[in-house]
């Protein structure tokens, strides 16, 4: 308990950063009472340091969390899903009309840029602090405070990795603030990754390989030093650092059965490894970071940052990503039996109880066909295999409507898609039994979503630890840096390290590319990367080196006018490609501009003695001053 109270000294951090950076209310500056908590009287030994460390992570988790949470926006901007929700105006589908600096940029209903571009600099800020504060905190021995350095270095490094992916060029504060402050300016993207590699290289040489779950080990600085070497083009140092994670020993992939249901025959390792239980067990040695919910963690941590915290839908209650990203069967009445009954309840109790096994889904994280079944070319990949329950789809279930029960032959027997033809979909338009195939019937990555939950009936997604980085991800960041180099045996190698242990067949050297590092991200890290980010990161090396894709050449002059992300998405996303229009009449679009996301509006303005620069296709760019290169505080 003493240590979540000592996490408090973060609302002061808090106050400090949302007055800086998103307006400034005049009560704020009025002087108060020094909290026994604030940064003056927590920061003054290791263990104060660790809570704010502890701070840092808490702040960073929210992103899988939660109803409508941060990570489903990310992959909005992608190839590998869309906003499913069909009944209502406000989810992102036309992102030419509804992203806007303007516009509700934090909102389940809508998206969660807004709470990237603060929740990230909440992590600066708190970052900034430690690093700020050891240097005259007298009571923590010189090689403690080269730790907690590091440990702090690494989230800072993190957040910046992740706001100049999504946003490009930003401020780029690097001190604590301790007032008001309204004086930002814009700094070049590459000459904030510099500086967080500089940090990272400091960080590796002190952070211990082995730390608690939960926290900061050398593994993890690697990890994104490696990701940061690729953002600025350095392969062989990306290589480099890649492979000191993968060759030191302290972590390695996992291969066999372990953990909680080890003993189940029918499951497989990749169904241990996302068991909530196993992710920060001792066993699993594939976690390199892991951020932590338990049953019992205080809500307030875990939502505060959210613009609609008092909403009883926000994420206080464990990742709820069942309800997120599993098809909504039980939605209405759409969903009909071949006689014409309403074929699914999402009642508790019933006597084939789908929603509480599978989550009662909404279908708010619609994946795509480039997802479910393109990408999959393998008939032995456990990460897509539907006979040990692995993968599920909606002809896997039953109907389960107690009112059909003796009246309808349908009662307690599998889903069909279509009046007469074969239960595996095959029939005609006008033979469909669900006439919303958008929001309520597609695919989904079952050992990815079933987390139980103690909270909600029918389950909707309950608390468990979520992996941030993992070796699995390291092997595929190294791969990547080969495939730049040219080097496609040794990328072959990695790729196949992952692939293997998932039962596939490896992949030969010619077989390698860009595209196939991204499908195979695509097959291991669902829900785990931040796929715009990497996706906008990617784009950014193209534009830096000349390499074409598919023939085409980009350049960083025309990087909002032509880039590789969207262009990727225009070609596998069937629901942008296509400009699919939804039941309620909305259609989905995309334009090259948003390959960055627009600066909150409301940012820009609330720094009158500055200049924050909005991306290019938004309102506000003509405005738009040469990014400093270098970073001033």
């Amino acid at each position: 308990m003493n240590k979540i109270l000592k996490i408090a000294f973060l609302l002061s951090v808090i106050t400090i950063t949302t007055m800086a950076l998103n307006g400034c209310k005049k009560d704020w500056l009025t002087p108060k009472p020094e909290s026994i908590y604030s940064p003056e009287n927590t920061l003054v030994d290791v263990a104060g340091f660790n809570a704010a460390l502890t701070g840092c992570a808490l702040n960073l988790r929210t992103e899988w969390y939660g109803d409508g949470a941060p990570i489903i926006t990310e992959l909005l901007f992608s190839e590998m899903a869309v906003d499913g929700t069909d009944d209502k105006a406000g989810p992102a589908q036309n992102l030419n009309l509804q992203i806007r600096p303007d516009a509700n940029l934090n909102s389940p209903d809508f998206n969660r840029i807004g709470w990237y571009w603060k929740a990230e600099y909440v992590g600066i800020r708190e970052a900034n602090t430690i690093i700020s504060r050891l240097a005259t905190a007298t009571g923590v021995a010189d090689a403690d405070k080269k730790i907690l350095a590091g440990k702090a270095y690494f989230y800072r490094a993190y957040n910046y990795y992740r706001l100049t992916n999504q946003f490009g060029d930003v401020p780029c504060p690097t001190k604590e603030v301790t007032s008001a402050k309204t004086n930002f300016i814009t700094v070049q993207r590459e000459v904030i990754l510099k500086q967080m590699k500089t940090d990272l290289e400091t960080a590796v040489l002190t952070v211990p390989w082995v730390a608690d779950k939960g926290d900061v080990n050398r593994g993890a600085c690697y990890h994104l030093l490696a990701k940061i070497d690729l953002s600025l083009g350095l392969f062989d140092d990306a290589i480099a650092a890649a492979t000191a994670v993968i060759s030191q020993g302290t972590f390695k992939l996992m291969t066999s059965r372990f953990g909680v249901d080890a003993g189940i025959t029918t499951k497989n390792v990749t169904w241990d490894l996302h068991r909530p239980d196993n992710k920060s067990a001792g066993a699993n040695t594939e976690s390199l970071f892991n951020v932590t919910d338990r049953f019992g963690t205080p809500s307030a941590y875990r939502s505060w940052i959210l613009d609609d915290v008092n909403n009883p839908n926000t994420g206080t209650y464990g990742s709820r990503i069942m309800r997120q990203a599993a098809a909504g069967v039980s939605i209405g009445t759409t969903c009909t039996t071949p006689a014409g009954g309403v074929g699914m309840t999402a009642s508790a109790g019933v006597e084939f109880d789908m929603m509480n096994i599978y989550g009662r889904g909404i279908g708010r994280a619609r994946n795509t066909p480039y997802h479910y079944q393109e990408i999959w070319d393998d008939p032995n990949d456990l990460r897509h295999d539907t006979t040990s329950g692995n993968w599920m789809t909606p002809q896997q279930m039953v109907y389960n409507n107690p009112a059909l029960k003796g009246k309808d032959t349908a009662y307690g027997r599998r889903l069909r898609l279509y009046k007469s033809g074969l239960p595996n979909g095959n029939g005609t338009a006008g033979d469909l039994l669900c006439d919303d195939t958008l929001r309520r019937w597609f695919p989904w990555p079952h050992y990815k979503l079933y987390i139980p939950d103690a909270d909600n009936t029918p389950m909707q997604g309950g608390q468990s630890d979520w992996y941030v980085m993992r070796l699995a991800e390291t092997y595929l960041v190294r791969a990547e840096a080969y495939v730049w180099k040219g080097d496609l045996v040794n990328a072959a190698a990695d790729v196949n390290a992952v692939r293997t242990r998932a039962k596939c067949a490896p992949y030969t050297a010619a077989q390698m590319s860009i595209a196939t590092i991204l499908d195979e991200r695509a097959r291991e890290l669902y829900w785990e990367e931040g796929r715009k980010t990497e996706l906008t990161r990617i784009s950014y090396i193209f534009a830096k080196t000349g390499q074409a894709y598919k023939g085409k050449v980009y350049t960083l002059a025309a990087f909002s006018t032509s880039n590789f992300m969207v262009d990727r998405i225009l070609e596998k996303n069937l629901f942008y490609k296509t400009g699919f229009v939804t039941p309620h009449g909305d259609q989905y679009t995309i334009s090259p501009y948003h390959v960055l996301w627009p600066i909150p509006q409301d940012a820009i303005l609330a720094n009158p003695d500055g200049h924050i620069n909005q991306n290019i296709g938004y309102t506000g760019a003509v405005a738009n001053v040469a990014a400093s290169d270098k970073i001033v505080d």
